[in-house]
């Protein structure tokens, strides 16, 4: 016992050093990783400013020339940058910050207006169009009108396609509106001539660049991304005059490494002070974990050492459901039990005198008589030490077999049995003495209902349970033996109209030498152990034997028997 305890105790530092070492091995890992991220985040941060700084100057302006004075500026800002700017042709654009040393095989980003990336730049709409380039609209998207509310851009467009139109009032809009109108019908012409090409009809749009499809046109929902495709290739065919080429961004640090590269060295304090922190856990877990394992058996220690030296052993607490919870219950149930056994053997010691007490003391009374002559030497006197050696020979054989049982050397021939003979057998054998006490004795069994059973213990159950209700029964009463079939076997009962027992004393009756109150007392005969023996015999045969009753009402003893 002691020895698995001590596994158990090696098996948790063992996890706990293994603990160790993994949480330190991860924390070596990870706190280099983190700090690696929050490096890489500062330094991404920085970069999406300087592109974010370049792309706003792209906007607003159409060709590269002008762009070193605001490179020169975010120098100013960061001046561990090197940024370098070259267009797709390979021609240099600008070169500040650094060395001229060679540069990285592939750039940071590119700087195209109309083309941004969504990683750098989030809010960007789905075709990469930055909403900033306005080319010839003159009116924001934010804040361009989403319809012909006044009906001038479908005039307009009738006149361009040289179709009637009345006089489109131009000069009731603002100049900005009237020239985004003008800009859109040239996109139409754009989308037009792209749409043509795939084989496809034109299309007019909105202000808001989606397409008019009319609702009695049947277009095939197959050529939705196509005319998607021709509005977005238009649109930048259209703005590419207003803003510089595409160019691309190289940012290092001035020596031309790029910014992915970093120091760790500067880590190894926490490291250290992780590593502790881990020493100092697992030390405080193991001492938890020993403590928690060693107090119940140092419980049961104590309270073995109490025992062995002769006094009360005292109830070991049991927490949990692991091996020494189950010592700690086995301790308590074995400390329980020899008290228990000597209080069972001191009941059944005196109850066993005051059952014998009574017949020997009339045996030993009536001797004295005889001896003196004050009592006759004639049959009857022989008649009635007859009968009490009949008593004591009936407590004792009662004792026997209770012995018998409790041995568990208990043996049935058990063999099958017809229900309805074996209770008229019964009825016939009690008859006469029913009859003497005028009680009515009655037995039912259905044809054909066949018990499996030891004849002689069945009768021996069926004698002691009948005797007993007729014990208590009085006269005009009846008693009734009935058998019945139950869903796994059969089930008999006897039933009595007698005077019954209270509640508190059924759980009680099958118990050796119990008696309720006065009416049934010594003075009623009996032996005292005739249900504890019924309830040995019934569970002998893997049955059971219950009972119920009420004061004035009666007691129903139900026998069951398994098929």
């Amino acid at each position: 016992m002691h020895r698995s305890v001590y596994v158990r105790l090696l098996a948790v530092a063992v996890l706990i050093a293994m603990y160790s070492i993994a949480m330190t091995a991860w924390l070596a890992t990870q706190l280099p990783r983190a700090s690696i991220a929050h490096d890489q985040g500062q330094e991404l941060a920085t970069d999406i400013r300087i592109h974010a700084a370049l792309l706003s100057y792209a906007i607003g302006n159409r060709d590269w020339r002008d762009v070193d004075g605001l490179v020169r500026s975010i120098l100013g800002e960061h001046p561990n940058r090197r940024i370098v700017l070259m267009s797709k042709d390979g021609e240099l654009l600008v070169d500040a910050g650094g060395d001229n040393g060679p540069l990285p095989s592939t750039p940071s980003a590119v700087v195209d207006p109309l083309a941004v990336d969504p990683v750098l730049v989030p809010a960007a709409p789905t075709d990469r169009i930055d909403e900033r380039v306005l080319g010839p609209f003159r009116t924001p998207m934010s804040s361009r009108d989403r319809v012909d509310s006044t009906g001038t851009l479908s005039c307009l467009r009738a006149k361009k396609n040289q179709l009637p139109a009345k006089d489109c009032q131009e000069n009731q809009l603002s100049p900005d509106t009237v020239a985004d109108f003008h800009a859109l019908l040239d996109l139409e012409d754009l989308v037009g001539a792209c749409l043509t090409r795939k084989q496809l009809s034109p299309v007019n749009l909105n202000p808001d660049f989606t397409p008019i499809i009319d609702k009695g046109t049947a277009r095939a929902r197959s050529d939705e991304p196509a005319i998607t495709n021709c509005i977005a290739a238009a649109r930048k065919e259209q703005l590419a005059p207003y803003v510089p080429p595409p160019a691309l961004l190289y940012l290092t640090n001035p020596s031309g490494i790029p910014t992915t590269a970093f120091d760790v060295t500067g880590n190894g304090w926490q490291v250290t002070s992780a590593a502790a922190v881990v020493l100092v856990v697992a030390v405080a877990v193991t001492a938890l974990a020993g403590a928690r394992i060693t107090r119940p058996l140092r419980a049961l220690t104590a309270a073995a050492q109490n025992m062995s030296d002769g006094g009360e052993p005292p109830l070991v607490k049991v927490s949990g459901s692991d091996e020494i919870a189950e010592l700690a219950k086995a301790f308590n149930t074995m400390a329980a039990r020899p008290a228990q056994m000597e209080r069972t053997r001191k009941a059944m010691v005196s109850d066993i005198a005051h059952e014998l007490r009574t017949p020997l003391s009339n045996i030993h009374g009536w001797l004295e008589a005889a001896q003196d002559g004050l009592s006759d030497r004639d049959p009857a006197l022989i008649c009635l030490f007859h009968k009490v050696a009949m008593m004591l020979q009936h407590i004792v054989d009662d004792l026997q077999d209770l012995a018998i049982a409790d041995a568990g050397e208990l043996r049935l021939a058990v063999e099958p049995l017809a229900a309805d003979a074996m209770l008229a057998q019964v009825r016939r054998a009690h008859e006469a003495r029913a009859a003497r006490s005028g009680v009515t004795l009655t037995a039912h069994a259905p044809k054909g209902l066949v018990v499996r059973a030891d004849p002689l213990r069945l009768r021996q159950i069926l004698d002691n349970l009948i005797t007993n209700a007729l014990r208590y029964t009085r006269l005009g009463e009846s008693v009734t033996i009935r058998a019945a079939r139950q869903e796994h076997g059969a089930v008999i009962t006897v039933a009595d109209t007698g005077a019954g027992m209270a509640a508190e004393g059924l759980p009680h009756v099958f118990d050796r030498f119990w008696r309720t109150d006065k009416s049934r007392s010594r003075n009623t005969g009996g032996s005292g152990v005739g249900l504890a023996i019924v309830r040995k015999l019934a569970e002998a045969h893997g049955g059971s034997v219950d009972v119920m009753s009420a004061v004035g009402k009666g007691t129903t003893f139900t026998l069951h028997l398994p098929s």
